[in-house]
């Protein structure tokens, strides 16, 4: 057996230095990628409720002029109601980014771990029981993600929408249109998280 002088290691064993190396500076990559779409899911959804609320108080001071209300109602919402589509969609890929972002380091970090018998212990890795980093998620936990809160106001903003066109614009009955406005919005929060659900599946393992 050939051995390089002074050292340990067979002469074909290939030096792991460098790939630690790659892998160290990758896994603070992934770091900042991770902390970065988080920050930008929630630069997003305040710049959209912040829109929103802005508008419907708009709206309010616009109420003791039907023509001013309609005027409002027909050019403000729509145009918050498409802000939220585009936050929403944005906000879901934040969502797979994150996800792709921890699988490959948790990929790095079992790698790690493998290098030393205290390697497990010391790098802490999944514990099946509790899930990941202590929270353990399922099939409806994109129930509760950002893209999720802000497609529920959306949803309902669009309802209210439709309601308004109807009750103003078409002078529709005020219970038909209240009705037509909630059936509206539920379908919209049936298809925003559909959506969502079938981003997530598609990104998580498994």
């Amino acid at each position: 057996m050939i051995r390089r002088r002074g050292h340990g290691k067979r002469a074909d064993t290939p030096d792991r230095a460098p790939l630690n190396s790659a892998l160290g500076t990758e896994l603070f990559v992934l770091q900042a990628i991770a902390g970065a779409t988080i920050s930008e899911a929630g630069t997003r959804a305040t710049i959209y409720l912040s829109t929103l609320s802005s508008g419907l108080v708009a709206l309010g001071f616009a109420s003791g002029s039907p023509v001013l209300l309609a005027t409002l109602t027909f050019t403000v919402l729509p145009t918050i109601f498409m802000l939220g589509w585009f936050t929403v969609v944005r906000l879901v890929d934040n969502s797979v980014e994150n996800i792709t972002v921890r699988r490959r380091m948790k990929r790095i970090r079992e790698y790690f771990a493998s290098l030393h018998p205290s390697g497990p212990e010391l790098i802490g890795l999944d514990d099946p029981r509790t899930g990941e980093l202590g929270v353990r998620y399922s099939r409806t936990s994109f129930l509760f993600t950002m893209a999720s809160m802000i497609a529920a106001v959306n949803a309902v903003l669009g309802g209210a929408l439709v309601a308004l066109v109807l009750a103003i614009g078409v002078e529709v009955p005020t219970g038909v249109a209240q009705l037509a406005g909630g059936v509206v919005g539920l379908a919209l929060l049936t298809a925003t998280l559909t959506y969502e659900r079938r981003r997530i599946r598609a990104a998580s393992p498994g």
